[in-house]
C-alpha cells in the first residue's frame, strides 16, 4: 500500500457525470497503484460504458456528442504526464494543482504548456464552479457507497466479487438518482415519508365517509 503496509488491498475509482450526477464507470484498481496511474483505466472504463449507452437511438440523443470532452479532478491526479495524456487525448483538464513550489520546465516544453494551461482554468469562473460541482457530486456519491452502503471495509475474497458488490451498490444509487427524476424521492426513507402523506390522505377520505354528513352525501 502507499504507506508501506503489505496486506492485500484495493481503492475505488468512479467517474461521475457533471450534469445528471449519475455514476458512469467504477474501477478497483490495487491499493498500491497512485491516482495518477489509475486515472486511465477509469477513463478507458468510462469511454467504453458510455460507447455501449450510445448504441440505444434513445439514450444517443440524450448524449453529448463528446461526452468525455472534459476531466474533472482532484489534486492527486495532477502530474506532467497525465495533463500532457489529456491535452493529446483532446480532453480539457481542470484538475487541481498542488504547492510544489517553483517548477523548472528544461526540455518540458510539452508539459509547461499542458500545467499552465490547466492552470488557467483551474482559476477562472468556469474552472472554480466545476470544482465545487466535484467536492459535491462525487463525495456525494463516495458518502452512498461507503458510509451509507458500509462498504468502507469489504471484506471477499477476490478481486471480482469485490467489484460484484461495488457495481450492485453502483445500481442502486443511479436507480435513487431515477426514481428521484420520476416521482420526486429517491431513497427507501424518502419513500417512507411520501407513503406516510399517502396513506394520512386516504385516511382522511376515509374517516370523512364514515361521519354521519359524509354517509348522507354518498347516499344522496
Amino acid at each position: 500500500m502507499k504507506d508501506g503496509r503489505t496486506h492485500m488491498a484495493h481503492k475505488v475509482e468512479h467517474a461521475v457525470e457533471m450534469d445528471t450526477q449519475a455514476i458512469v464507470a467504477v474501477t478497483l484498481p490495487s491499493a498500491d497503484e497512485g491516482d495518477t496511474e489509475s486515472l486511465p483505466w477509469t477513463r478507458l472504463q468510462t469511454e467504453l460504458n458510455l460507447e455501449n449507452v450510445s448504441q440505444d437511438p434513445e439514450a444517443k440523443k440524450r448524449l453529448h456528442d463528446n461526452p468525455s470532452s472534459e476531466v474533472v479532478a482532484d489534486k492527486g491526479y495532477h502530474s506532467n504526464e497525465v495533463l500532457v495524456n489529456l491535452s493529446a487525448s483532446g480532453i480539457r483538464s481542470c484538475i487541481s494543482e498542488p504547492d510544489r513550489g517553483r517548477r523548472r520546465w528544461k526540455s518540458k516544453t510539452d508539459a509547461r504548456q499542458a500545467v499552465y494551461a490547466n492552470r488557467r482554468r483551474i482559476r477562472g469562473n468556469r474552472g472554480q464552479a466545476l470544482r465545487r460541482k466535484r467536492g459535491e457530486f462525487l463525495e456525494r456519491a463516495f458518502a452512498h457507497l461507503f458510509e451509507t452502503g458500509g462498504r468502507r471495509r469489504l471484506f471477499l475474497r477476490g478481486r471480482q466479487n469485490i467489484l460484484k458488490r461495488l457495481l450492485i451498490h453502483v445500481c442502486g444509487f443511479n436507480l435513487g438518482l431515477l426514481m428521484r427524476k420520476l416521482v420526486g424521492s429517491g431513497t427507501p426513507r424518502g419513500l417512507k415519508g411520501v407513503f406516510f402523506l399517502i396513506g394520512s390522505f386516504l385516511r382522511r377520505i376515509w374517516s370523512r365517509f364514515q361521519t354521519p354528513l359524509g354517509r348522507l352525501r354518498l347516499n344522496s
